[in-house]
């Protein structure tokens, strides 16, 4: 199967499955990374851990040899469908982690960059090798990597197609960190660091933030104010304030 997902305690664990292909996206992968993105937004984690089987690639990207020979129709619909995809994972309900095992190319990177936060092992290699094949991203490359990174650098991988290591991109802010050891624990170790606060006030801080780039500062601070004022109607943000000054830990409903 290309992909797979469990549950590990609260976490909702996808792994791109595919490891003799180096997790390369197929068409079929993508129709099924959709489904089951639909079923972890239903079931209740806290977190959704996403990561690639095998040692050597998180993802490598497209499965090129698809691409030969397709109409224009056809290559736009893949890539709606694609992107589609990556919304989902970046709109779920709970927060998403990147935990980048080796090569994240094209695709892959494109995937890690839908998550919230990228985690990146010490073996990572990140790029967007399209221009070498005469093609662009097509699943966000073009919009995402700007809004991490900067439009300087941005500019730089996908123009010249060349791969960062781990150490670059935690300079350059593409990933939060680098973890070594077993990935998954690692993961889950990050996550922890939120998913003990209430999940839809986690929600509105995220929406809060992602709204902002896409609009000017005056709508941002609007959109801030509204989300914050319905963080504050919450039953979780009574509990966390009297938690505060009762100096207790809060036990949060919506966890």
């Amino acid at each position: 199967m290309g992909i797979e997902l469990s549950r590990v305690e609260e976490f909702a664990v996808l792994t791109l499955n595919r490891p003799e292909a180096l997790n390369a996206l197929s068409f079929s992968l993508i129709g099924d990374l959709g489904r089951a993105l639909d079923e972890a937004a239903t079931s209740g984690a806290r977190a959704l851990l996403v990561t690639g089987s095998g040692p050597k690639a998180f993802c490598a990207g497209a499965d090129i040899a698809e691409l030969r020979g397709r109409s224009l129709a056809e290559q736009k619909r893949g890539v709606e469908v694609g992107q589609a995809t990556f919304v989902k994972l970046e709109r779920l309900p709970m927060p998403s982690v990147a935990i980048v095992n080796g090569f994240a190319f094209g695709g892959g990177l494109e995937l890690a960059l839908a998550c919230t936060f990228r985690l990146a092992m010490p073996n990572a290699k990140l790029g967007l090798p399209e221009i070498k094949l005469g093609l662009i991203p097509g699943y966000g490359g073009t919009q995402r990597l700007p809004r991490v990174v900067g439009e300087a650098r941005a500019l730089e991988m996908i123009l010249t197609g060349k791969a960062i290591d781990a150490q670059t991109a935690l300079a350059w802010g593409l990933v939060s960190r680098i973890v070594d050891g077993d990935a998954l624990a690692q993961g889950m170790a990050f996550a922890r660091e939120f998913t003990g606060f209430s999940l839809p006030v986690l929600g509105f801080a995220r929406e809060a933030v992602t709204r902002s780039l896409d609009t000017s500062l005056h709508n941002g601070l609007k959109n801030e104010a509204d989300l914050s004022t319905l963080a504050f109607r919450t039953r979780d943000a009574e509990e966390g304030m009297a938690a505060f000054l009762d100096k207790r830990k809060p036990k949060f409903e919506d966890r």
